[in-house]
């Protein structure tokens, strides 16, 4: 399976006291029905730290039949357990994802050797493709262009997802890689280095501004994998505040904030995340109506 284009990082709708499953389904049709490629549950935007076993378990199950095969939906399931890890791919895959999302570990800081025994443990137990996803910002380990081109020597690791922060690093894995296996997908961790890494070679963006632009942001990737630079860039910089924005206290605070503002959820996070500040969310209601998402 080779994922290329937009994948919306989802945001997960809570309610006081568990799940809603039904602003989900809606944001889920609304995301599919507005042109993404493919659907990111559980992962940093979809706040999976703090959500529990039992819930994993049955937001996965409805995530998958909801999109009813639609488009691919990739899960969350990184640790800094690998064990752990495995055990959630696994259930992931036994549940009906179509592919994994793997981060680096975090907080143990392991070498590069650490994180690519990490990976190729994780990989070689699983059936379905894997997704590395490297965010030193987060973790405090940086998984490195070597690194990434050894583990692309294992069949079922697919793609990067590469939110490093670097244009310089995705350059290098682009430059050794796609020589190697040209069907090994580089995707942007970051919006607003999406436009910049399709245009050196990368092939799309798993995507936090797809949330609440789900048709701009495909149709800026679609435009700049398409060689209409010209379209893209004018996307990309009518999009740029909001990117920017998004991000201008933790995420996924800003955009959970946003989605709500749409409709699909309530602005509800579960600590130690809280609801962004006013000046947060009235720089998010101006960026939204400028970029004509709110009326």
């Amino acid at each position: 399976m080779t994922f290329k284009g937009t994948g919306t990082a989802l945001v997960t709708p809570f309610t006081d006291t568990g799940i809603d499953y039904e602003g989900f389904g809606r944001l889920i049709d609304w995301q599919i029905e507005n042109g993404v490629e493919f659907l990111v549950v559980l992962g940093t935007t979809g706040e999976s730290p703090v959500v529990t076993e039992t819930e994993r378990e049955e937001i996965v199950k409805f995530a998958v039949k909801r999109t009813a095969g639609r488009v691919p939906v990739v899960i969350g399931t990184g640790g800094n357990d690998t064990g752990h890890a495995v055990h959630n791919s696994r259930a992931a895959g036994k549940l009906g994802a179509d592919a994994v999302l793997v981060v680096t570990p975090y907080y143990n800081k392991p070498s590069q050797e650490g994180l690519f025994q990490h990976f190729k443990t994780v990989a070689d137990a699983v059936d379905v493709p894997v997704i590395l996803y490297n965010v030193p910002g987060r973790t405090g380990v940086n998984l490195l262009p070597e690194t990434v081109v050894r583990l692309s020597e294992v069949e079922n690791v697919v793609a990067l997802k590469d939110a490093s922060g670097s244009q310089a690093q995705v350059d290098e894995t682009l430059r050794r890689l796609n020589p190697l296996r040209p069907d090994f997908s580089i995707l942007s961790g970051n919006d607003d280095q999406a436009f910049h890494l399709v245009n050196a070679g990368g092939h799309g963006v798993i995507s936090v501004l797809s949330n609440v632009a789900p048709r701009e942001t495909s149709d800026m990737i679609r435009a700049a994998l398409d060689g209409r630079v010209s379209e893209a860039r004018k996307l990309h910089m009518r999009l740029f505040p909001l990117m920017k924005n998004l991000f201008m206290e933790t995420s996924p605070m800003p955009v959970k904030y946003a989605v709500s503002r749409l409709g699909f959820c309530r602005n509800t996070l579960r600590l130690p995340l809280v609801e962004c500040s006013e000046a947060c969310r009235m720089q998010i209601d101006r960026d939204m109506q400028e970029c004509g998402l709110l009326g």
